[in-house]
C-alpha cells in the first residue's frame, strides 16, 4: 500500500497499526510522537490505530538539550 511518510511517498505491506509501522522502520515509539491523517496521536492509541493506503503519517523525534544562546 502507499503512504504518505513525512512527506514523501512510501510503499509499506498492510494495513497494519501505527507500532507495527515504528517497528517496521526500526523507530523507538517511545521517543517519537506521531501524526496520523493530521491528529496528533497519544502513545497508547499507536497499537490500535490501523495504517491504510492512502493515509499520511508525520513522525518526530524527540531530541534532548536546552535552549541555545547565542
Amino acid at each position: 500500500m502507499q503512504i504518505t511518510l513525512n512527506g514523501d511517498a512510501h510503499e509499506v505491506a498492510g494495513p497494519l497499526t501505527v507500532n507495527e509501522l515504528l517497528a517496521r522502520l526500526e523507530i523507538d515509539g517511545r521517543r517519537v510522537a506521531v501524526e496520523h491523517n493530521l491528529v496528533v496521536l497519544k502513545r497508547d492509541a499507536f497499537d490500535v490505530t490501523m495504517v491504510r493506503d492512502g493515509d499520511e503519517i508525520e513522525i518526530v523525534n524527540f531530541v534532548g538539550g536546552g535552549v541555545q544562546e547565542g
